[in-house]
């Protein structure tokens, strides 16, 4: 029975260092050899292998550097040392929900959701700090970073005062974009091969942040940068020009697998399909001759051909044939050869959607083309344009949302559920996952959850806040800090954060009685490992020894173990989770049986053979499509030979990925 301690892998959020060494090794094992230090990456190979001339010489190459940088890269590199403990007590429909909230340090949270989530968020939306010089950037200690952030948040003795970037300190950009780019590292890792990154920012840090976005994901991944207006009067007390503007930056995880959605068309749009076909459905006539930029006949030759209409049936061939007297080629109006838009080849696949119209100006006939206003069972959209200047996009609309749920102004510029509904329409057309790790008042949230009102999907959120104190002395906190008190919670942004989402999810069961998807949200908040680490005590071993005779901390629940088993075996936060009595211990099982957990306090060698029967009538009643891993408290076992004996029984019944605590 292999024993996990808080050095072993399992027990540790995923080493990125060492899954990008398998990678490397895995595309040229010629890359990775032994060095005196452990792995090492062969960089004069490296540069063969990809063709890099210039084997020799200093480093240059295009791109964002800052003092810091290689920190930073190491600090997103280093696996965390925390988990995530369950706060069933703060939820709203703890056993149904798929619905995510964490309080804590975003970059500790994205570095334990590495396991359970690389490769399957759909969105990921942040709306960061903006670097003004008021707003806090987190301070990143890379020697302890769990320990620095209970001592940010005021939950550990010797706490260190929040405080905001001075723009005279020296290292203004420096600190933010030693901030901002692990997350961004980390970030990338969640999203699926067709996701998407979109971030607000204004225009302090938005050219440090596009060449950041572009160091981590790739410039070919850009996808549009769009300007909103969110304060339509402009901003009076700039010193020149008054800004109406933000900006939305879009990436793709992989620009070929993106797929951006359209929004809704306007009255007028809507206008525009006018007639309709034998079956009563809506087109409109477009052209078949191509328009503006590369529409010559030298642009696209294989575009050039004629096609054939018949002056009494007014049907198209793409052949001549009998009757189709008139040949029609795609001149332009200045008498170029043009071209069509469609090529043959498509012309011949949707033929019946071509109509020829007589142009009695010229005496000739046009090519014309069905376009349908709904496609299949949708209707169509429109492409997004990159300058949202919608009113609903406002600001203050953000602002009056917040007001309107808690009753005051309790968060300073919260953006309005409509920005983030049509970000959702733009990016995530399914049952996805939607990440916000800079959750601010929760508007993701509420938007993911009026969404799925409007379309009926099953799109889930995943939130992340920090619970960063707010101060009643402070003016810009104060109203926030007094909402707090009297809903006797602790004076924190992620408070606020939960109470939103409680409020916003009521007034829309409220408003739409009818609809039965998941209005609830499970908490889960950052704390330092359950598993007790080696914390030697040189002047006094003796005691040292009997304090880690139990390796699980005494003031963690079975519950707080099972997450934290679930968080590094790779398993998502809302897994199927079943309990039963075996033997008279309570038995776990996740996942359908893929995790089968007994955490009681003492078996003895008698409890063994019933105990490990059970396992296995349930394991094959459960038969799960993996491998299953049994976790037991290693102190729990009276003796050795109890833990032997029940390796063995599993293990002669397939199960043999057995595992203590």
């Amino acid at each position: 029975m292999k024993k996990l301690t808080d050095i072993s892998p399992e027990t540790k959020s995923l080493d990125v260092v060492a899954d990008n060494l398998e990678r490397l090794k895995g595309l040229f094992p010629e890359l990775v050899t032994e060095g005196a230090n452990g792995p090492a990456v062969n960089v004069e190979v490296l540069k063969q292998l990809v063709g890099d001339k210039t084997l020799t010489g200093a480093e240059e190459k295009y791109g964002l550097s800052w003092h810091g940088k290689r920190a930073a890269r190491q600090l997103a590199l280093t696996p965390s040392t925390g988990t995530l403990r369950p706060c069933p007590e703060d939820s709203v429909d703890w056993d149904s929900t798929q619905n995510i909230m964490i309080e804590g340090d975003n970059l500790e949270v994205l570095k334990l959701l590495q396991k359970s989530y690389a490769g399957k968020v759909k969105l990921i939306y942040i709306d960061p700090p903006y670097n003004t010089g008021k707003d806090f950037v987190y301070p990143d200690d890379f020697r302890d970073n769990i320990k620095n952030y209970l001592e940010l948040t005021g939950q550990a003795e010797g706490g260190r005062k929040i405080s905001s970037n001075a723009e005279a300190s020296g290292r203004f950009h420096t600190d933010w974009l030693n901030m901002m780019w692990p997350r961004l590292r980390l970030a990338r890792n969640l999203l699926r091969t067709d996701g998407v990154l979109v971030l607000s920012i204004d225009d302090h840090e938005v050219d440090h942040l596009r060449v950041a976005c572009a160091d981590v994901l790739g410039e070919e991944n850009f996808v549009a940068q769009i300007s909103v207006q969110s304060n339509p009067r402009g901003r009076q007390s700039d010193t020149f020009l008054a800004t109406v503007h933000e900006y939305l930056l879009v990436y793709a995880r992989d620009i070929d697998r993106c797929v951006i959605g359209g929004a809704a068309l306007t009255e007028s749009q809507r206008e525009e399909f006018d007639q309709f076909d034998a079956g009563g459905k809506a087109f409109r006539l477009l052209g078949l001759r191509q328009r503006g930029a590369a529409s010559l006949r030298q642009d696209r030759p294989d575009m050039y051909f004629p096609v054939y209409v018949n002056p009494h049936t007014l049907k198209v061939s793409l052949e001549p044939a009998p009757g189709f007297t008139e040949e029609v080629l795609p001149r332009k109006s200045t008498g170029e050869d043009g071209r069509w838009m469609w090529g043959l080849e498509r012309c011949k696949k949707d033929r019946h959607l071509l109509v020829p119209r007589l142009i009695e100006r010229r005496g000739e006939f046009d090519i014309f083309v069905m376009d349908y206003l709904e496609k299949g069972d949708a209707e169509r959209t429109r492409k997004f344009k990159t300058l949202w200047d919608d009113k609903k996009l406002n600001t203050q609309n953000g602002t009056q949302e917040v007001k309107d749920l808690l009753g005051c102004a309790a968060m300073s510029f919260p953006k309005p559920v409509a920005l983030l509904q049509d970000i959702l329409q733009m990016t995530s057309d399914g049952d996805d996952i939607v990440l916000d790790f800079f959750a601010g008042s929760g508007t993701t949230s509420q938007a993911v959850m009026a969404q799925n009102v409007v379309d009926g999907k099953k799109r889930r959120y995943v939130l992340v806040q920090l619970p960063e104190p707010l101060d009643p002395e402070n003016k810009d906190q104060a109203v926030a800090a007094d909402f707090c008190e009297k809903l006797g919670k602790p004076r924190t942004i992620a408070e606020l954060t939960k109470e939103r989402l409680r409020r916003a999810a009521k007034k829309l069961k409220n408003e739409n009685p009818m609809f039965a998807g998941d209005l609830g949200f499970r908490v889960f908040k950052l704390d330092s490992s359950n598993i007790r680490a080696w914390e030697p005590d040189r002047d006094n071993l003796d005691e040292t020894l009997l304090a880690h005779a139990e390796h699980l901390k005494a003031d963690r629940t079975e519950q707080d173990i099972l997450y934290e088993l679930l968080l590094k075996m790779g398993l998502d936060l809302c897994v199927p989770m079943e309990t039963k009595s075996i033997a008279e211990k309570d038995v776990h099982s996740i996942g359908g049986g893929v995790l089968l957990a007994c955490l009681a306090t003492k078996i003895t060698r008698e409890e063994v053979e019933p105990l490990a029967q059970g396992f296995v009538a349930w394991h094959k009643k459960l038969a799960p499509a993996g491998d299953t891993t049994c976790v037991f408290r290693d102190s729990a076992f009276v003796d050795d030979v109890a833990k032997t004996n029940m390796s063995a029984i599993l293990s002669q019944h397939g199960m043999s990925n057995v595992r203590s605590l």
